[in-house]
């Protein structure tokens, strides 16, 4: 009996030491391979787990990457494209791409011509400190999961109509998905993302694009700290829920700083919008959301609240300078203070008898005739009319005329000062 134990003992480490080996022969194999010409050879070539350090000045594409090996580029060589289609295609779990100039895809949005794109099995890609340049779209991240996109300066093709170009970084179905301090310029939308989930969107600067982000069907994601200037619009939040919105800027955004459209359950805290831009932000038919610490200052609208949008909080924002400080077309009351309090209103003179902070006198940013100007926009002829001025006395003599719309009971007597993570880098 003991020897037979002896013996299943044997069987049993040799066939660990077996495994161990198969385990670690991958390692053991890995090779750092310099290559200085011909980078689709050099890759065919390859083992899973080799690195090729690229140290040329320019390599020829479109390649193709079907093992899970890395390419490290020593002074940004250059990865070429022939115009036509992606440039780098990847195909393998676990690619490392970094330290590259990429150029040269094709134009063409039906086929997604792109800098780098990552096909739904290259899950675990990273995609870090490369330049793109001259590309439709500069990284599409196609179903490849928890993949990491980060520091890389993405700059897209200024030759093209706007509505032509590709987006700087675009995600679909791509679920734990990093996209983090990227410097993207000159496309259609610096990042784009649908139908995934649990991403995050952090530390980007995006300049010079249609939206800076433009975001739909995505859950339970993160968009924190991120810089968004010259754009036509900052964040377009769209069609998702339970998301994090923390810590972002959008700085002369031309037509809305923030956009929310069919979204809900979102807290949205610490964001800055300021200058130049039409709508602060512009918030339709999306509910349960919790706006607090935010700052939005120098719009024509401060913040445009419409369509049903139903039990969102609003507490402790800052509205500031804003030429119309809110605009609510509905006929019910909106109560924006908690028991925190309410939101400062740069407008609202006030004073604070008991100095708790909160001003003594409700804040009512719109009032029956604003409601008559924003639905017959022709009426604005007869703002200084004595009929005018005889309808503002009577709803500031009889509250009761209002006819619904936001209230702030305790606005907030100091600017609480709001500073945002994303700033320009």
């Amino acid at each position: 009996m003991m020897g037979r134990n002896k013996y299943i003992w044997q069987l049993v480490l040799v066939a660990a030491f077996l495994a161990a080996a198969a385990f670690l022969g991958g390692y053991v194999q890995a090779r750092e391979i310099v290559v200085k010409t011909n980078l689709q050879q050099a890759i065919d070539g390859a083992s899973h787990g080799d690195v090729l350090i690229l140290t040329g000045n320019t390599y020829s594409g479109p390649l193709s990457i079907s093992k899970s090996i890395s390419l490290l580029g020593k002074n940004l060589p250059n990865v070429a494209g022939n115009s036509e289609g992606t440039v780098i295609n990847v195909t393998a779990p676990n690619v490392t791409i970094k330290g590259l100039r990429i150029t040269g895809s094709g134009i063409l949005l039906e086929t997604q011509d792109s800098g780098i794109f990552l096909n739904r099995t290259a899950e675990g890609a990273v995609v870090e400190g490369n330049e793109l340049h001259n590309n439709l779209i500069g990284i599409y991240v196609s179903g490849a999961k928890n993949s990491l996109v980060k520091r890389n300066k993405i700059v897209g093709r200024s030759d093209l109509r706007m509505n032509e170009r590709g987006n700087g970084v675009q995600v679909w179905n791509a679920p734990g998905t990093i996209i983090e301090e990227n410097n993207i310029s000159l496309g259609r939308d610096g990042i784009f993302v649908t139908t995934s989930k649990e991403n995050v969107f952090k530390n980007n600067r995006m300049e010079n694009l249609r939206f800076a982000i433009h975001y739909m069907y995505t859950d339970k994601s993160k968009v924190i700290g991120n810089y968004s200037r010259n754009n036509h619009m900052g964040y377009a939040l769209m069609s998702s829920t339970h998301l994090v919105v923390d810590g972002n800027v959008s700085e002369g955004d031309k037509n809305r700083g923030i956009l929310f459209n069919y979204t809900n359950k979102v807290t949205v805290t610490g964001n800055v919008v300021k200058g130049g831009t039409d709508k602060c932000v512009f918030i339709y038919n999306s509910n349960r959301n919790h706006f607090e610490g935010n700052s939005f200052s120098d719009c024509n609208i401060g913040i445009h609240f419409t369509a049903g949008s139903e039990r969102n909080v609003m507490t402790r924002n800052a509205f500031i300078n804003n030429r119309t400080q809110v605009k609510y077309v509905g006929t019910r009351w909106l109560e924006w203070s908690t028991i925190d309090g309410g939101n400062y209103w740069s407008d609202h003179s006030a004073f604070d008898l008991n100095s708790d902070g909160f001003a003594d006198s409700v804040y009512r940013p719109n009032d029956l005739t604003d409601r008559v100007m924003w639905q017959f926009p022709s009426a604005k002829l007869l703002i200084n009319s004595p009929a005018v001025q005889i309808l503002r006395y009577a709803q500031s003599a009889f509250p009761a005329v209002h006819p619904g719309g936001v209230v702030d009971s305790a606005p907030l007597m100091e600017n609480p000062t709001i500073t945002a993570v994303g700033h320009a880098q």
